[in-house]
C-alpha cells in the first residue's frame, strides 16, 4: 500500500478595522492577529508563522511586541519575536503604553490563560477559554466555550464585556452587532451544549 502524500496547511487571511487575522486550515483552526494601536504600532498575538500573513503584518507598521497569552501556546511567538527585534510577552500580567487591560480568564496547574481587552475600540481577544472554530462553536451560535471549561466557564473574567471585535485563538475573527450578544449566549448556554459538544467530538473522532 503506497504512502500518502500530505500537503502544507493553508492558511485564511482575515482583514478587520483593527488590523489581520490568519486561521490555519486544519482541525483546530489555530488563528494569529495582528491588532495596530492608535500610534500606528502592531502588536502581534499568538502567532503561526504564515509567510503570507507576516508578508501583510509588514506592512501594518512597526511591530511592537509579541504576546502570548495561553502557557501551552508557544506556537512560533519566541521565534518570530527575535526575527523582528521586539519582546516576546509570555503571559504579561500588564502592558503598559499600550491600549490594552489585561485580565485573568484561567490560573490553574497546566493552564494559564490571560486575555486582551481594548476598552475604547471595544475589542477582546481570547487564545482558548473561548473560540469561534468548529471544536468550540457546536451550539446554536458563532462562539464557543472551550470543551473542558463547559461546566465553569469564565463568567467572571468575560461575561461583564461588550465586544464588538472578538479575536480568539482558535477560529476567523468575529466583528461587527451582534458580537458581544454571541459571546454572552456563549457563556450562558455552556452547559446546555455539553451533549451537543460531546456528539461532535465523537463525530470528529469516527473521521
Amino acid at each position: 500500500m503506497g504512502t500518502v502524500a500530505r500537503m502544507p496547511a493553508t492558511t485564511s487571511l482575515h482583514e478587520h478595522a483593527l488590523g489581520l487575522s490568519w486561521v490555519v486550515d486544519e482541525p483546530m483552526e489555530r488563528a494569529s492577529h495582528a491588532v495596530v494601536d492608535d500610534d500606528g504600532r502592531v502588536w502581534l498575538m499568538d502567532v503561526v508563522d504564515d509567510a503570507a500573513a507576516m508578508a501583510r503584518v509588514a506592512d501594518l507598521g512597526a511591530p511592537a511586541a509579541v504576546v502570548q497569552l495561553l502557557d501551552r501556546h508557544p506556537r512560533d511567538c519566541a521565534a518570530v519575536a527575535k526575527r523582528l527585534g521586539v519582546p516576546h510577552l509570555r503571559l504579561p500580567s500588564a502592558l503598559p503604553g499600550s491600549p490594552f487591560e489585561v485580565r485573568d480568564v484561567v490560573q490553574v496547574p497546566r493552564w494559564r490563560e490571560v486575555a486582551l481587552w481594548w476598552p475604547a475600540r471595544k475589542a477582546l481577544v481570547v487564545a482558548e477559554a473561548v473560540g469561534t472554530g468548529r471544536y468550540f462553536a457546536v451550539g446554536s451560535g458563532p462562539v464557543g466555550v472551550h470543551p473542558w471549561l463547559r461546566m465553569v466557564p469564565p463568567r467572571g473574567s468575560l461575561g461583564g464585556l461588550e465586544p464588538d471585535v472578538l479575536l480568539t485563538g482558535h477560529g476567523p475573527p468575529l466583528t461587527g452587532p451582534g458580537t458581544a450578544e454571541a459571546l454572552r449566549e456563549a457563556l450562558d448556554r455552556s452547559r446546555r451544549d455539553v451533549p451537543r459538544m460531546l456528539g461532535g467530538l465523537l463525530a470528529a473522532a469516527r473521521r
